[in-house]
């Protein structure tokens, strides 16, 4: 890796599986870290979680390759006093460790946070649980999302049942949160000299994302309903339309101006006059009424000419895309890690999304996910 990339020369111990933990190693490296995977003699469970499209003899699943770009991995089986022995040395030499034990097996194991850090007080650990390091409790993302709310809005009304999200959300969630932790201990370090233990859990990083839904409850005391893609305080917003040519579209408009706008390219001008729909507390409280009247509206109209005369406007409006329409779009490409024949011949997805003056645009990783990892 280059030494010009933020994270030259740190040294991350990975000792988490899945997503959540993963997707933050991966984020290390992408930024220029060492990163060691340790995994169990099965495995990191996700390379054995295939679709009907993976390669069945490859030890590197789809969902492997999601958040492990970059890293390299060794077999520990720390049930053995050998083993435990081998990543205390590996931690004594780390700056991060990255964990998703159980409640209650790292100490069962003597690797918990106190002799990791009586062997190496600059170390940052990072511990990712479920619930909480008091509750023995697994966390599963599609529980999660039913317990903390997401489910239950993620409908299309009230009357239909409620729906999981097709990535696993919390986990993605709770990543950010276990590198803002990481990246606030490391900067502490430098003031202090010290490393520190970081808990996050996936039930604290749910409920942390309810945002504006969160809100409403705790200022109104009404519960948040399903609304499908629709926004509770803004209309027209996050409806699916599907136009005369059969592109499906959404628009996103905030504002009283982008409203009347939408209304003249809609050829309906006295849309906006109406006092129901003229400002946008009305068009919340008429939402029903002007949804049918939008919806009939666009179903007239050519889609791909009605997103670029909104564009022209400046009214917010976009294409119902597909993740492999996503992807393959010019704008999509930066965001792609390069292949890595022979190994791994595929793209990658990066988990930088950010970029900085400070130091060069990140190129290829120093590998693909790691194959099928080998005994330390």
């Amino acid at each position: 890796m280059s030494a010009t990339l933020p994270f030259a020369g740190l040294r991350v111990l990975e000792l988490a599986s899945v997503l959540a933990g993963p997707q933050v190693g991966q984020f290390f490296a992408e930024l220029g870290a060492d990163v060691l995977k340790v995994e169990p003699p099965t495995g990191d469970v996700t390379r054995s979680w295939r679709t009907p499209g993976d390669d069945p003899d490859s030890s590197v699943s789809a969902y492997f390759a999601a958040a492990n770009w970059g890293k390299s991995s060794v077999v520990l089986d720390l049930t053995q006093p050998a083993a435990q022995a081998e990543l205390l040395r590996l931690a004594a030499a780390a700056d991060v460790l990255i964990a998703s034990y159980k409640p209650g097996d790292a100490e069962k194991f003597g690797l918990s946070y106190a002799p990791l850090a009586a062997g190496n007080p600059r170390l940052i650990y990072a511990h990712l649980t479920g619930y909480g390091p008091a509750s023995p409790r697994v966390g599963y993302d599609a529980v999660l999302q039913a317990e903390t709310g997401f489910m239950h809005l993620n409908a299309a009304s009230p009357a239909d049942p409620p729906q999981k999200m097709p990535v696993a959300l919390i986990d993605l969630l709770a990543a950010h949160q276990l590198k803002e932790g990481i990246l606030t201990a490391l900067y502490q370090r430098e003031q202090t000299g010290r490393g520190a233990l970081i808990e996050v859990s996936l039930l604290d990083s749910a409920l942390a994302s309810l945002a504006n839904q969160g809100a409403t409850w705790l200022v109104t005391g009404h519960d948040p309903v399903p609304l499908g893609s629709g926004h509770p305080g803004i209309v027209p917003y996050g409806t699916v339309y599907r136009a005369a040519d059969g592109q499906r579209l959404v628009l996103a408009v905030g504002t009283d101006a982008q409203f009347r706008q939408l209304c003249l390219v809609l050829m309906r001008p006295h849309w906006a006059n109406e006092p129901r729909f003229s400002t946008n507390p009305e068009r919340v409280r008429h939402r029903k009424a002007l949804e049918e009247l939008l919806l009939m509206r666009i179903a007239e109209l050519n889609g791909v000419a009605l997103l670029h005369e909104l564009a022209r406007l400046g009214v917010p409006a976009g294409a119902v895309r597909s993740v492999g329409e996503a992807l393959s779009q010019e704008a999509a490409q930066t965001m792609l890690l390069p292949p890595a024949p022979p190994y791994f011949p595929y793209a990658g997805l990066r988990t930088v999304a950010f970029r900085s003056s400070a130091w060069p645009a990140v190129g290829a990783l120093d590998g693909p996910p790691p194959l099928a990892a080998g005994p330390a």
